[in-house]
């Protein structure tokens, strides 16, 4: 009954503090600033006041070694739900190290499960790189496939590895009504990089095209036609074939880039409306 307890006044602080994030991204844009600590603590009994400084001394040092990682991992899911207020804490404030406030992030979803994601969706949101994708790290570990917006968001975050993630997530997940968003990302010219050429094609457009036949998005099927036939999309070829064969269900011949461009060109001509 007192873990039952504990566990319902833990999911209240959680609430609490996702509308507390909610009002402030509608207020300022991307701008998620911590609590003043006396509204904190003002949620807080002293015991849950004490735990929460005994996680922020942990997570205040820096330059953790893998071996210390692995004790603060271990401490932390040791103290289970005791250890969320200061999670959060870590979570929210930018003097904790980068590496210590992934790990706050990963383990509040560790502890708290399905809970946790209306609170750790907000940081997706968040002005720092490496909180954007620790939250959506943490969200594709709970399978969270709700936060739809938040993820067409991401895909076109500043950073790239953020915009990876999030392709990640929605493949992994299989979120098929987020195809046109996907499809997009082939037209944003941060996807890709300059050479003396013009613009090469970056590793993302690989993963672009894969999923984009993962979520068996049929709108893209007229354009990867085209693409196949173009001796200047070779290094996506297989990409590009492996999409269509997962939208169409229908699987090329083996053999060259011509016998299967054949066939392709055959499959385009008889989906044609005339």
């Amino acid at each position: 009954m007192k873990k039952m307890l504990m566990n319902f006044s833990i999911a209240i602080f959680l609430l609490i503090s996702a509308d507390s994030f909610s009002a402030i991204s509608q207020s300022a844009s991307k701008k998620i600033g911590p609590e003043t600590k006396k509204e904190v603590t003002s949620k807080l009994s002293p015991d849950e006041i004490k735990n929460r400084e005994m996680v922020t001394i942990m997570y205040a040092k820096a330059e953790l070694k893998k071996e210390d990682l692995a004790k603060l991992k271990s401490e932390t899911l040791k103290m289970g739900p005791k250890a969320v207020p200061g999670l959060i804490e870590v979570m929210k404030n930018g003097k904790y190290p980068d590496k210590n406030r992934w790990v706050a992030t990963f383990l509040l979803g560790r502890i708290m499960g399905q809970k946790a994601a209306p609170f750790v969706s907000k940081f997706i949101l968040h002005p720092h790189w490496v909180m954007r994708m620790a939250s959506l790290k943490t969200l594709l570990a709970l399978k969270q496939d709700s936060y739809k917006g938040l993820y067409a968001m991401a895909l076109k975050d500043e950073s790239f590895i953020v915009r990876f993630q999030a392709l990640e997530n929605i493949s992994k997940l299989k979120i098929n009504n987020m195809g046109p968003h996907v499809w997009a990302m082939l037209y944003d010219k941060r996807n890709y990089y300059q050479n003396k050429k013009g613009n090469k094609r970056s590793n993302i457009i690989k993963s672009i095209v894969h999923t984009v036949g993962d979520l068996k998005f049929k709108d893209a099927s007229a354009p990867l036609y085209k693409m196949i036939q173009k001796d200047k999309y070779d290094d996506i070829f297989e990409d590009v074939d492996y999409a269509l064969a997962q939208i169409t269900g229908k699987l090329s011949p083996s053999g060259s880039k011509s016998v299967k461009r054949n066939f392709w060109n055959r499959m385009a001509l008889a989906s044609t409306v005339i």
